[in-house]
């Protein structure tokens, strides 16, 4: 009898001899060619050798054995893992049973460490925003300084990400884990050296350093997530990984107008709680530091799932960084996201670094309310990003919520445009809100969707280019915002973005949507396989099992 594995399925690749006595018929062949004579009747694609003519073996060897027609360059990595038809195994595992499968309980450890860090990261870059005018009291700069202290992070990630990427292709999750940490805590410690008026310069290296940190963990959500968890739960941590940086953000928003106070006339005093806000950043960044050379390890024993076992199982001398980089630039679907996503992100970024001097330009005095306001945008944000995690591993709809989560992040920048002047702090708290929930909730759908399309190529380097893509509009859209809000006002700066935004609209429309990741975890789950079982030697009694696959889903 046939032992089958419920849970991995059982594939074996045409043209190799079964194993333990068993004969593969291809599924498509007609029932004139191979028929089967069972006990209760007959079965079209089943095979009995007992009376059968060697014509009709013959006519199903040729069938499994047919040469393929060779595939141009540009197809090599698709060809290597993805199935090539319905039924069919993915290659690189040919003659071997499906490879086991399990979820390792330390997946919830590394995730909540990277979020962790990642969570001070996010934090020191939008410390110095949400207090500007602090800042540029204190160390007697302009605007434009204390806005490069954050733009300074999206100039750093666009040079350092081919290089950062290589690195986690080559050299793997846990080395470019420790290099995040470990740069996102030096650059903490160098900031408390800076807590003297002449020393911007030494706020701005620390600053710098933590920037070249952030290369090493925007893209690590996505790798993770595959990494380490199944199919079921991959878009709810890639969201939550997501999270983490999401909550820094908020964090920042919130604590520093707390924690330093507008206090210029005491400038003492001000040093104090600057140098307060700093230690704190430290201590914690050191800590989760350690926590990530004990804890964070590079991969589990067992693959999480079919599609990364596919992956783990491939030669390692076919992967070719800079080939893989040119397949994504050759994937029509994948550039359109790369600027779509680009879009998005970096008109939040953009709103992010720029919203306490929109709010103090409406509501002088303000600063706090500032912070509570960009606290609520991520908040809400965070909300978006778990819920569409959810929804994305319950449904695998990726290029439809996409469309509709950017139709209503436009809305959203649209009410909150129009609605910023109206001297009602309470209507930019409900609107901030709504447009954080869609914006904000759209940075992990655009991870997802590029690693589906994109799937075989990995993780770390597809969301790497989404991420240098954002840093990208981002310095150009608050550069631009910020000089349209200096000359004219914030209304017309909002206006910049929700034009660009539309634009985004139309090239999502035009995503084709390829998920190849989730068609090989399906595929490999319900391959189209039948087999008989050969005449024993002990038994002249002809038996015939037919192993059959539900239809695929549609996707």
């Amino acid at each position: 009898m046939v032992k089958l594995n419920d849970e991995e399925g059982a594939a074996m690749a045409p043209g190799h001899q079964p194993t333990n006595g068993y004969l593969l018929v291809p599924g498509g062949e007609p029932p004139g060619k191979v028929s089967a004579e069972l006990q209760n009747g007959p079965k079209a694609g089943c095979l009995t050798l007992n009376g059968v003519s060697r014509e009709s073996l013959a006519a199903a060897a040729e069938a499994l054995c047919r040469p393929q027609t060779p595939l141009a360059p540009e197809e090599e990595t698709q060809t290597r893992l993805l199935p090539t038809g319905p039924g069919e195994e993915t290659p690189g595992t040919e003659g071997s049973p499906a490879p086991q499968t399990a979820l390792s309980a330390r997946r919830f450890v590394v995730l909540l460490i990277f979020s962790l860090y990642s969570l001070v990261n996010a934090f020191q870059w939008i410390q110095y925003s949400v207090i500007s005018n602090v800042f540029e009291g204190f160390y007697g700069v302009s605007s434009l300084h204390i806005d490069w202290l954050s733009m300074v992070y999206m100039l750093a990630y666009v040079p350092l990400i081919f290089p950062a990427t290589w690195l986690l292709d080559t050299r793997g999750l846990r080395l470019t884990a420790l290099l995040g940490s470990g740069l996102n805590c030096l650059g903490a410690w160098v900031k408390c050296a800076s807590v003297q008026q002449h020393l911007f310069w030494v706020t701005m290296l620390g600053q710098c350093l933590c920037s070249v940190a952030q290369v090493f963990i925007l893209g690590l959500p996505s790798r993770i997530a595959s990494v380490w968890f199944g199919p079921k739960e991959v878009s709810t941590a890639c969201a939550t990984a997501v999270l983490g940086n999401q909550l820094g953000a908020a964090i920042g928003f919130l604590l520093p107008p707390v924690l330093v106070p507008n206090t210029q006339n005491n400038t003492d005093l001000l040093a104090c709680n600057i140098s307060t806000m700093f230690y704190g950043t430290s201590s914690v960044a050191t800590f989760l530091c350690f926590l990530t050379i004990i804890a964070f390890k590079e991969k589990p024993q067992y693959p999480p799932s079919q599609a990364q076992a596919a992956l783990q199982n491939s030669p390692p001398a076919e992967y070719s960084y800079k080939k893989s980089i040119r397949n994504l630039f050759r994937n029509v679907p994948f550039v359109l996201l790369l600027i779509t996503y680009g879009i998005i992100t970096g008109a939040f970024y953009s709103v992010s670094t720029l919203l306490n001097q929109m709010i103090l330009t409406y509501y002088k005095g303000e600063e706090v309310n500032a912070g509570k306001i960009g606290l609520t945008l991520v908040v809400a944000g965070m909300v978006g990003s778990i819920l569409c995690g959810f929804w994305l591993d319950y449904t695998k709809i990726y290029k439809q919520t996409t469309l509709i989560v950017y139709i209503l992040s436009f809305l959203g920048m649209v009410i909150f445009t129009f609605t910023l002047d109206l001297g009602y702090s309470i209507v930019v708290f409900v609107t901030g809100g709504v447009l954080g929930f869609f914006m904000t909730g759209y940075l992990p759908l655009g991870f997802e969707f590029a690693v589906e399309i994109t799937y075989p190529e990995s993780e770390g380097t597809s969301s790497g280019l989404l991420n240098a893509a954002a840093q990208i509009f981002g310095i150009l859209f608050t550069l631009a915002q910020g000089k349209l809000t200096t000359d004219y006002s914030p209304k017309a700066g909002n206006i910049f973005l929700c034009v660009w935004m539309f634009l985004g609209i139309i090239l999502t429309a035009l995503i084709k949507s390829d998920l190849r990741r989730h068609n090989i975890n399906i595929g490999i789950a319900n391959g189209d396989i039948k087999a008989v079982i050969e005449d024993s030697p002990t038994d002249q009694e002809s038996k015939t099992i037919v192993m059959s696959k539900q239809s695929e889903s549609a996707i």
